[in-house]
Parts: C-alpha cells; structure tokens; sequence
C-alpha cells in the first residue's frame, strides 16, 4: 500500500493528514530520521520554515531526507515547505534543501494580518478555479529552465511550480475542502 509522510515537527501537518485520509491514503507522521523509512512521498507543510529547519537538523534528518529526494521520492512542500526546498532564497534563513531550481521570497504577501483567498485557475485544470488560501505567503521570484509553472495568481505570479519529482505551492491546499492537489500529488507518487 502507498504510504505518504507528512512532516510533523511544526505547522500544519494534520490538516494534510486529513485530506490524504479523506483519498484512502496510509499517511505517517514524519518526527524522527527513522520515520522516513517506508515512505513513498514526502509533504513539507506550512508553518514556520526557520523552526522547521532547525528541527531537521536537530533531529538529524536533513542529509538523509536530501538524498531520498534527489533519488526521486516525490516530495510537496506547502508556503514554508516550499521555502525549505527551494534552491535559493531571498533571505540568509532558513539554509534551502536545494531541491527545485526557484529562488523564494519569504512573506512576499505580507504578514498574517495580509492572509488572503484568491482563485487560481492552474494549468493542470485551466477551466476549473482553484480557491487558494495565502497565509504569509512566500513568492516565487524566478525559475530555472527545468521547472513547470503550474498555477499562477492573477497578476501573474507563480504560485505553483513542479520540478520532476519535486511539487511546490506558496498557498495552503490543505486549508481548504478541495482535495486536487493532494490527488496531483498522489498521481506523481503512484507514477501516473
């Protein structure tokens, strides 16, 4: 059976762990180095991306999880998730995993009380909207050659980007009641 990992040290894991469930997904909760064990993907949600790197590397998972990715295990991160696995960032903090080729803007959208919902109308469902929730949302500031823009906000901001096995969104899919993302991301971990 297809088990996803969700990152577990901070932020807001149970609400991915909820959607997942809703598809009939197994999920694990990801705490410790050896949880990542059996796992056939990989969600870094949204939280605080400076605490959430600081764990991994208390908890020794950085080169480890690194490796699993850059051997292709399918991996999403959502807003601080995405800011971890960037390739660089606009910031000196947190230190990217490196493992999509953007360059990432913490707080791009301003701060908590600048949280807003806006359709998105992605590239992978072009006449169906997307409702995506922006809680101190980072921007993608530039993309590499190899990296897919999949969604974009109105004023033409990519919001959503894929690189090979590596899925990015600055918004929160998990905040809301509709599951295509977390289905696009079990496509790309069941191989479809």
């Amino acid at each position: 059976m297809t088990r996803i990992g969700v990152l577990a040290l901070q932020g807001d894991f149970a609400e991915h762990i909820g959607i997942l469930e809703s598809l009939g997904v197994d999920c694990l909760e990801i705490r410790l180095s050896k949880d990542l064990d059996g796992i056939d993907g990989l969600i870094i949600p949204g939280g605080e991306s400076t605490t959430m790197a600081h764990l991994m590397k208390a908890f020794d998972m950085t080169e480890k999880l690194k490796s699993m990715i850059r051997q292709g295990m399918p991996t999403w991160g959502t807003c601080a998730g995405m800011i971890i696995l960037a390739g660089e960032l606009t910031d000196s903090k947190p230190e990217p995993l490196r493992m999509i080729d953007i360059k990432v803007r913490r707080n791009a959208y301003g701060s908590q009380i600048d949280s807003f919902e806006a359709d998105i109308y992605p590239t992978i469902w072009p006449d169906d909207p997307f409702r995506a929730v922006f809680i101190r949302a980072p921007a993608i500031e530039d993309i590499g050659e190899g990296v897919t823009p999949l969604a974009y906000l109105d004023h033409g901001n990519v919001v959503a980007a894929r690189e090979a096995n590596v899925l990015v969104t600055s918004f929160h899919p998990e905040l809301t009641e509709d599951g295509r993302f977390h289905s696009y991301f079990l496509d790309m971990v069941l191989g479809d």
